[in-house]
């Protein structure tokens, strides 16, 4: 199998919707992520980088949304089985903190089963009294429909979380 050297990290394109969707179903089945919709997917390209094998089939994605002001969220990270343990998420992840900071984030969310993986990368996981944005900020994001933004809240109506997950946080 090729070295993670052989990987390329680039901003997603359309036609790599099919083989993201493709990938997904899997983590989607055990569900580790939420299922999204084609016509969602296709939205969030623009948040979206992947990771391109040695022949260009991508063999991992991941996007940075950005929540409010300096706060952003890593969405929708996966892997391969076949590219699992070979730095492809490390690579992915590294390169989405590094959106995140082209963007003017300084804080990025996350929800995960994945906690030592995150942990390895900074995050920390949040309590119940962690205080995350001040009050003017919390009202305003209670507006979104966004359903991430509902877990970065920890609403009552994502309680317990839809899938069981871990929120974490990365001052960057």
């Amino acid at each position: 199998m090729s070295q993670t050297s052989e990987i390329l990290i680039r901003s997603a394109h359309t036609g790599d919707v099919p083989r993201m969707a493709e990938l997904m179903e899997p983590l989607v089945a055990r569900r580790i992520l939420l299922g999204k919709d084609l016509v969602d997917l296709y939205a969030a390209v623009p948040e979206f980088l992947v990771a391109a094998g040695p022949g260009g089939e991508v063999v991992g994605y991941g996007a940075v949304h950005v929540m409010w002001d300096q706060l952003g969220e890593v969405r929708t990270l996966g892997v391969s089985e076949e590219w699992l343990g070979r730095g492809v998420g490390h690579r992915l992840l590294e390169s989405l903190e590094g959106r995140a900071r082209d963007l003017g984030l300084t804080r990025l969310f996350c929800l995960t089963f994945e906690i030592d993986f995150f942990e390895r990368h900074g995050f920390e996981e949040l309590s119940e009294d962690t205080e995350l944005v001040a009050a003017e900020v919390y009202a305003e994001l209670l507006r979104s429909s966004d359903e991430g933004v509902a877990e970065f809240l920890d609403l009552a109506r994502v309680k317990p979380n839809t899938l069981g997950n871990t929120r974490m946080l990365k001052r960057l």
